[in-house]
């Protein structure tokens, strides 16, 4: 393995600093380093962070590889700066087995471009009615600690605390897509006034609230760990507010989308802005990002959700909910929270790689520290080119859009897998 020398980063911030990478593990920091046939990157200007964990990807693989591949999000992922991935469990077959989640986690392995973490069904298919094997895939290969049913919500309220009991035992978390069915069928977007305007069935925000309400409650009667998804309304923010407070173990996540897009996207009828949650106003954007300065939200989680062209490029009616997010997120966040580099390492690495058990990950780059890592140009502006990302699908909201930043380097277990700013295999 070569050893690289990084020279003149900003590690989170701070004041430039030289980093020896040997043998995959940060040896040394310092100015003025120097390493006989060591590899020099100039990161003059850079800032290093430690590698981003994303605990919301949907990696498509297996079943629907025309939208995206373990190995295509996987590059997607690196080039924006992670270096974990968590892969959701709505693929098909859906990874509610041991097998499943070990298959993903070895094409994972094979890509070698960031670490892939798979996530478990909660239920069987899915379909909220059975618990999966949730003890074997636990105890398989792949190790798995959360489980999801995202794309579906554990509506039942018996069968959440059966899951909840359940992985207690081996301290896993259940992640939660918070979202009442009853209320929220034949919904197209956020239920207010811009829905009213349009004629499209409404989403409304107490439809998440009142799920994320009754689960902190089953979580703190179980004594279990609870992770909400994709909260995107200032009612669910005083719900968890209040659920903190109290002690229980929940914890949260935004995405970039919802700190940055509002409901009035759905003016234009394109498909691209559909998402579940939906978008909501701009009252929900500004609690949100009050939340995850405060710490109220843990977590930004991208809900990185490639689709085909047949399934987005339609009448929004028929287009299925979701966004590209994996090579934006940190230019999102860094557009909406500034340059506030101790913030962005602890809601983008740090929190969700603590969350989640995941060692190696989620630590400043040091001295003794495995070297997972990004350096980030924040000088940089971009403007998003669709046909230029690397995942297999196009569906990504910020077209043409200028952003900051450009994620000039990731290192992954100390091999680059992005070097100035494109990917190395």
């Amino acid at each position: 393995m070569p050893t690289y020398l990084i020279k003149g980063a900003s590690v989170v911030g701070a004041a430039p600093t030289d980093l020896l990478i040997r043998d995959g593990v940060v040896v040394e920091t310092g100015r003025g380093l120097d390493a006989a046939g060591a590899l020099t990157v100039d990161a003059d200007g850079l800032v290093a962070l430690p590698g981003l964990v994303d605990l919301h990807t949907h990696l498509r693989e297996p079943g629907r590889e025309d939208a995206e591949t373990v190995e295509s999000g996987s590059r997607a992922a690196a080039l924006g700066g992670y270096t974990a991935v968590f892969a959701m469990a709505n693929t098909s077959p859906v990874a509610d087995t041991a097998g499943v989640v070990e298959q993903v986690w070895r094409l994972g392995r094979e890509a070698g471009l960031v670490d892939v973490q798979p996530i478990g069904a909660v239920t069987v298919g899915l379909a909220g009615e059975h618990l999966a094997e949730l003890g074997a895939m636990a105890s398989s290969a792949a190790g798995v600690r959360i489980f999801s049913d995202d794309g579906f919500c554990v509506a039942d309220p018996r069968l959440m605390r059966r899951a909840l009991e359940y992985v207690k035992a081996f301290d896993g978390i259940i992640a939660q897509h918070a979202e009442e069915p009853r209320l929220t069928e034949g919904a197209q977007m956020h239920e207010g006034e811009v829905s009213t305007r349009l004629g499209l069935t409404g989403w409304p925000a107490v439809a998440e609230e009142a799920i994320i309400a009754r689960d902190v409650l089953l979580t703190e009667h179980v004594g279990s760990r609870l992770h909400v998804c994709h909260v995107s309304t200032a009612g669910s923010v005083e719900v968890l507010r209040q659920a903190k407070a109290r002690g229980i173990r929940v914890t949260a996540e935004v995405t970039p989308h919802h700190l940055l897009l509002t409901d009035e996207r759905a003016v234009s009828y394109d498909p691209v802005f559909k998402v579940n949650p939906p978008l909501r106003t701009a009252a929900d954007v500004t609690a949100l990002r009050t939340a995850l300065v405060e710490g109220v939200i843990d977590v930004v989680a991208t809900d990185h959700a490639p689709h085909g062209v047949e399934d987005k490029e339609c009448e929004w009616a028929y287009a299925r909910p979701g966004m590209l997010g994996l090579e934006t997120a940190l230019s999102i966040v860094l557009d909406v929270l500034g340059p506030q580099w101790d913030l962005i390492a602890e809601r983008m690495s740090r929190s969700p790689a603590r969350i989640a058990g995941l060692t190696g990950h989620g630590v400043d780059p040091a001295p003794g520290v495995p070297a997972n890592l990004t350096l980030v140009d924040p000088a940089a502006r971009r403007t998003v080119e669709p046909s230029e990302l690397a995942s297999r699908s196009r569906n990504t909201p910020y077209a043409g859009m200028a952003l900051p930043g450009r994620i000039v380097a990731t290192f992954l277990h100390g091999e680059p897998t992005v070097l100035d700013g494109k990917a190395v295999r």
